[in-house]
């Protein structure tokens, strides 16, 4: 188990994102952790990596820019940036905690599976550090509601990192849609079901050749109570413990019992 934190105000703070150093929401990210804590320091991926899943560059050398102090771009995956993060940037003192995102859209149900920002989240707990993926949920056609995310952050990060959590968990948290103050709350639940890709767009390119792009359209269920889609479609902030062990026991024990 991580322990809890007892005062986050002396904890180091690596935050990352897939979105790329230069994303708004990695900036309102940076505001919240500075209202946490000032050793706050940021290694995150040059440029934009969303669905990049938990992909790590092992075919080519990787690069590390300083952009500022205490602010490195990395150009690969977010995976990449936390490995390098966690041991080349701060290989001195490792990082007591890691925030991801913060995500431009949510990342709930399977859409946790393709997720960098969740990824980035689950290559610190693979490596043995609480860490934390936070999304902001987005409506098309309209302006995303960075200030909610700011304003619930804070609280709900000090609140979950208040009690400890097991060392192959990480806390995957999305923030609906709405102005802060018409958030309905905070609520644990388990992740829904939510698939990118039932929408294919085949075209042609200008030479002829024919193309297919993955759409945007999610197959999901909005109405299944307890789950994070549900809750944040219904205007609340939702906190969602994800295991990295994905090893089912009860199908696990049914395979031993075939195999003597």
């Amino acid at each position: 188990m991580h322990p809890p934190f007892a005062d986050l105000s002396r904890a180091r703070i690596l935050i990352s994102n897939d979105d790329g150093i230069n994303a708004p929401g990695i900036k309102v990210l940076e505001r919240v952790a500075r209202a946490l804590s000032d050793d706050v320091w940021v290694v995150a991926p040059e440029t934009e990596q969303s669905a990049a899943g938990h992909s790590l560059t092992i075919r080519r050398p990787l690069r590390i820019r300083q952009a500022s102090e205490r602010h490195f771009a990395v150009d690969g995956t977010p995976t990449d940036a936390v490995l390098l993060g966690v041991n080349k940037v701060l290989a001195d003192k490792k990082p007591d905690l890691v925030l991801s995102g913060i995500n431009r859209g949510a990342n709930m149900g399977d859409d946790v599976t393709y997720s960098g920002t969740v990824a980035a989240a689950m290559e610190a707990t693979i490596l043995g550090i609480p860490a934390i993926a936070l999304s902001q949920f987005l409506r098309p056609e309209q302006p995303v509601h960075w200030s909610t995310a700011e304003h619930w952050a804070p609280d709900v990060i000090r609140k979950v990192c208040s009690v400890g959590w097991g060392r192959n968990v990480l806390m995957n948290i999305n923030f609906p849609a709405v102005i802060h103050a018409q958030v309905s709350g905070v609520e644990v639940v388990r992740q829904g079901k939510r698939k990118i890709g039932d929408e294919l767009i085949e075209r042609f390119d200008p030479r002829g050749e024919p193309y297919v792009w993955i759409g945007a359209q999610r197959a999901e269920n909005p109405t299944e109570i307890g789950t994070d889609i549900e809750a944040v479609l219904r205007g609340a902030v939702a906190v969602t413990p994800l295991c990295v062990d994905l090893t089912h026991g009860q199908t696990m024990g049914a395979l031993k019992t075939l195999f003597g």
